[in-house]
């Protein structure tokens, strides 16, 4: 730890850091409580009962800053990391922080990143624990966060049980309704302001994953990151069962299903298919269902479907139809 009197060299990375490390959360003394292993293939990695996870986001492919300003740009970057912790039923904690920024960029945009990464994770309690800069072409986010189980199990992607029902939080496709805007009719954004601004800097229960331990109940979890339909089938095959979705039911948020009508789109495609949610999907016990209504660290959950015995996703449809249905990921390679 650096004496109350040192100084950082006057030199502009150590400026950086020194203004991140300003504003950090204290490093508290906060163990786990419940010790365990689990390798690479969920949310998040656990060793020795400590809840791992890391997450990229690069300048040109998970934000543009002719779109965002530095402060959703961060914002973004730290919801997709915190929501993997809690997609594991964690608490965030501690972070190691890895930055490029953008040799092309000025002093004072440099600044507002430093001040947004600061109080971004200050707000949440995360103390930035170390990490490293560098300049380059382009800016890159890099997170290593550390978390706790609220819970003695941690949620995972292969624990859904046949009768189990099978639930999404928050409302489908405003992140991906923004970003169609944004690629598509820019010029429209200002109408359907509330969905450019969910694609651009999410926000979400971040406490729902802790609930959802502290519970009980809770089969299989994971965040909406790469898509509902892709997901689903990640969930199913994980848990070695079938999963069966009711498209009536699911939560497509209004001002999407607006969006979809105005320009002639498909809202269900918005839902089914668009990224970047960050959002829980997890299958819940019928016997305890009764535990998610009016919790306001869940937020409003909807039940789309239930976990039956063997493989693949079904959606029904009009008149009972059922149909399979295939996960459809964005890639980045």
């Amino acid at each position: 730890m650096l004496s109350p009197k040192a100084k950082f060299p006057d030199l502009g990375e150590f400026r950086f850091v020194e203004s991140l490390l300003s504003k950090s959360a204290p490093m508290e003394d906060c163990p786990p409580r419940y010790r365990g292993w689990l390798p690479a293939g969920d949310d998040a990695a656990i060793f020795d009962g400590w809840l791992a996870t890391k997450d990229l986001s690069v300048e040109n492919v998970h934000f543009r800053m002719d779109w965002a300003s530095p402060e959703q740009a961060v914002e973004k970057h730290i919801v997709s990391n915190v929501s993997d912790i809690s997609a594991m039923g964690g608490v965030p904690r501690m972070a190691l922080l890895g930055v490029c920024l953008n040799r092309n960029w000025d002093a004072a945009l440099c600044s507002r990143v430093s001040a947004a990464l600061a109080e971004g994770f200050a707000k949440r309690g995360i103390a930035l624990i170390g990490g490293d800069t560098v300049a380059g072409d382009s800016t890159v986010f890099s997170t290593t966060l550390l978390g706790t189980q609220a819970g003695e199990a941690p949620l995972l992607r292969s624990a859904a049980r046949p009768g189990d029902g099978i639930y999404v939080a928050g409302s489908l496709g405003k992140s991906a309704a923004g970003l169609w805007l944004l690629m598509n009719h820019p010029e429209e954004a200002s109408r359907f302001a509330r969905l450019v601004e969910y694609h651009l800097c999410p926000k979400i229960h971040e406490s729902a994953g802790a609930e959802l331990a502290r519970l009980g109940g809770c089969g299989a979890c994971m965040d909406i990151s790469d898509g509902l339909s892709s997901e689903l089938n990640h969930l199913a095959l994980s848990s070695g069962v079938s999963m069966e979705i009711d498209l009536e039911k699911l939560p497509i948020d209004p001002q999407v299903l607006e969006m979809a009508d105005y320009f002639k789109i498909s809202a269900l495609d918005l839902a089914l298919n668009g990224g970047e949610e960050y959002h829980l999907l997890f299958s819940f016990a019928d016997t305890k269902s009764i535990l998610l209504k009016d919790n306001e660290r869940l937020g409003a959950v909807s039940r789309i479907g239930t976990v039956r015995d063997g493989s693949g996703v079904y959606c029904l449809g009009p008149e009972g139809k059922r149909n399979l249905l295939k996960a459809q990921a964005w890639s980045h390679i």
